[in-house]
């Protein structure tokens, strides 16, 4: 039985997360301000008939594709808000499932460091693949479970605050992102990824994270 893990429409891409996916993905690369749709599944090998669906029935391009034995990730864009929403459409068809079947996102955990310390930004920087959070910034890490949904809070908060995307990881058990700045653009941001997540409908699921 497939599960609808993640399963969320971004209506712009924005240009930090747009350039983050550009630079991990092995895909075709999204530029900022298409549109794009993150589906998760489970298990993740069905993910590639996901994909088959989506890319038949659309102009869709894929970005990422993720296979793991629990858990499958597929992203695809368009500059048009319409094949991107078609694609989605596609899949749901394909799983016989509606939207609000999905699962509802849960924050896992959520903390704000403030006035990092130089040595601990060192640690971060040499383990993240976006932007370097510099001494003295504020750092923002929050982690959900579905992974999937890791991604809206990201594209949100980059709209809500001028701050740095530092990583974002939306596969595996859980998604977790870290972002940097000033502090008052930080709790902007805390604010904006926090309400993203809280605001998604879907359906309640025993396994989650207590």
């Amino acid at each position: 039985m497939t599960v609808l893990r993640t399963y969320v429409f971004l209506d712009s891409l924005q240009p930090q997360l747009a350039s983050y996916i550009g630079s991990t993905a092995r895909g075709f690369l999204p530029v900022p301000y298409v549109a794009s749709l993150f589906v998760e599944i489970s298990p993740g090998i069905s993910i590639n008939r996901i994909t088959d669906v989506a890319l038949k029935a659309t102009k869709v391009q894929p970005a990422v594709q993720i296979v793991e034995r629990a858990y499958g990730l597929l992203e695809v864009h368009h500059e048009d808000q319409g094949e991107t929403r078609q694609a989605g459409h596609e899949i749901l068809d394909f799983l016989e499932m509606e939207e609000d079947e999905r699962l509802k996102p849960h924050i896992v955990s959520s903390q704000i460091i403030r006035s990092v310390e130089p040595y601990q930004c060192q640690l971060i920087n040499r383990n993240r693949n976006g932007m370097m959070i510099l001494p003295g910034q504020s750092l923002f890490i929050l982690e959900t479970e579905p992974a999937g949904y890791i991604i809206y809070a990201a594209n949100e908060a980059e709209k809500a605050a001028d701050i740095s995307l530092v990583d974002v990881r939306p596969f595996g058990a859980f998604g977790r992102l870290y972002l940097a700045g000033p502090e008052s653009e930080i709790d902007s941001a805390t604010q904006a990824a926090m309400a993203a997540v809280e605001g998604l409908s879907g359906k309640e699921w025993k396994g989650k994270a207590k």
